[in-house]
């Protein structure tokens, strides 16, 4: 049965359409019905059959839905035109013209009680929200989303749940961020909910926390879930992300060739779909396997147009990032001076709260920078706020290797024991790199 109104709210709106259109009773009612019927429906004593509002509907000209609910003719259509607009708006990068229209969609969704399109309104507000590097509004938003959608089929609320777990990696809270995919991963494929765009969703976007915490060996089998799933979606963009994410392992495992073949069905997917904010980030991957793999003029000039995309279109949190893999890449190519004034100019979009792991990468760079300057001090300090950052995240993959320049300094300027503390620190996290600490692996897809 379609949804309605209460029987009084619909027989008050047939007897003022009534008025209105000046029908009797009888009028209405003829040939089907009776005017007792009409005249007992608009005082709201009896629930008319979907035949009879129907009939009713057809006599007084305006449709079903219209009359059973309130609501004009196909409004429900028409929203969910525009919020695809909104989407195609938020793809070319301008985010904040985006945001403008989802709030307008969610507030018109609301005034008639249309839960699925204000549930699509949050997901796009958090997406619009992670863009401009909002990351407590995006929680909000999404963790909204996820309620309108309580009463769905887990794979409805995935969108949700993942726009949640990416907001809190983007704060550096990886260990949750992680748990919220794991947790429903392991519900999906623990009760049989076989969807594969859910699961796709859910397995790319795990592989940055898994990689970050040192969980190689999690992140290398997501990919490859990802990658036996992949032929089962429909969704393009879907397909594109879960590339890009892959290509993150397959460099790992020194597959260079493979990760930037990966990238490259990526860019071609998202240059078709115009997906600017997408595209860059696909710049910004390939300049980090080609810094990888030593090839740092081509590296250089990825992550510059990276850069130039991210800066059109407002991405404020992805720019600066971004900023901290271009200034790494300077500094390797003899540019200290400018990597330095470029992870200067970016430090300050960042905070324990908000990009903790790229904020250490800053630190950690200004820290090498600093040392290669004589600059002892100054290189301690970059180094203890990064390590401070790095634990706070619990991102082990990066936290051996600045337990290593911290000891290594801290050795040089005669402090021995202190660095024997260091070396320790940077063993402790090395031996438990992630899979031994995450707890088991969620259940698999029966592929």
């Amino acid at each position: 049965m379609q949804e309605r109104d209460d029987p009084e709210t619909i027989g008050r709106r047939v007897q003022q359409l009534r008025g209105e259109r000046g029908l009797t009773q009888r009028q209405l009612a003829e040939p089907a019905y009776t005017p007792a019927y009409i005249s007992t429906l608009e005082a709201g004593r009896v629930r008319a059959s979907d035949e009879a509002l129907r009939h009713i509907a057809g006599r007084l000209g305006v449709g079903f839905e219209e009359l059973a609910s309130g609501r004009p003719a196909h409004l429900a259509t028409d929203l969910r035109l525009r919020l695809t607009e909104a989407q195609r708006t938020l793809a070319t990068g301008a985010a904040e013209e985006a945001a403008a229209q989802y709030a307008a969609l969610f507030a018109e969704a609301e005034a008639h009680g249309l839960a699925v399109e204000q549930a699509t309104a949050l997901l796009g507000l958090g997406e619009c929200a992670l863009d401009t590097g909002e990351l407590g509004q995006a929680r909000e938003f999404f963790e909204r989303a996820e309620l309108w959608t309580a009463n769905e089929p887990l794979p409805v609320r995935v969108p949700a749940i993942r726009g949640r777990a990416v907001s809190h990696y983007l704060a550096g809270e990886l260990r949750y961020a992680v748990y919220l995919l794991e947790s429903t991963l392991d519900e999906l494929n623990r009760s049989g909910l076989h969807d594969p765009d859910a699961l796709l969703l859910l397995y790319a976007s795990a592989i940055g926390p898994y990689m970050d915490m040192g969980a190689h060996a999690r992140a290398a089998q997501a990919a490859e879930l990802a990658l036996a799933l992949a032929p089962q979606s429909g969704d393009p963009a879907l397909i594109a992300r879960m590339h890009r994410s892959v290509a993150r392992t397959l460099l790992a495992e020194g597959r260079a060739a493979e990760a930037d073949a990966s990238l490259a069905k990526a860019a071609e997917l998202y240059r078709q779909l115009q997906l600017r904010t997408e595209l860059a980030n696909c710049h910004w991957m390939r300049g980090y396997v080609c810094a990888q793999n030593g090839e740092l003029e081509r590296a250089e000039s990825e992550l510059r147009e990276a850069l130039a995309i991210l800066s059109e279109t407002r991405a404020a949190l992805y720019r600066s990032q971004a900023a901290v893999e271009l200034a790494d890449v300077l500094h390797r190519r003899g540019k200290s001076d400018e990597a330095a004034e470029l992870l200067q100019d970016v430090l300050g979009d960042f905070n324990s709260e908000r990009g903790a792991v790229h904020s250490a990468a800053a630190h950690r760079l200004l820290g090498i920078i600093a040392e290669d300057a004589r600059d002892t001090e100054s290189a301690e300090e970059h180094y203890v706020r990064a390590l401070s950052l790095l634990e706070r995240a619990g991102a082990a993959g990066d936290l051996a290797d600045l337990c290593r320049l911290l000891g290594d300094l801290l050795r040089r300027t005669g402090r021995v024991e202190a660095a024997l503390d260091a070396y320790r620190t940077g063993l402790g996290h090395r031996t438990a790199p992630g899979t031994t600490t995450l707890g088991p692996a969620p259940a698999q897809p029966p592929l």
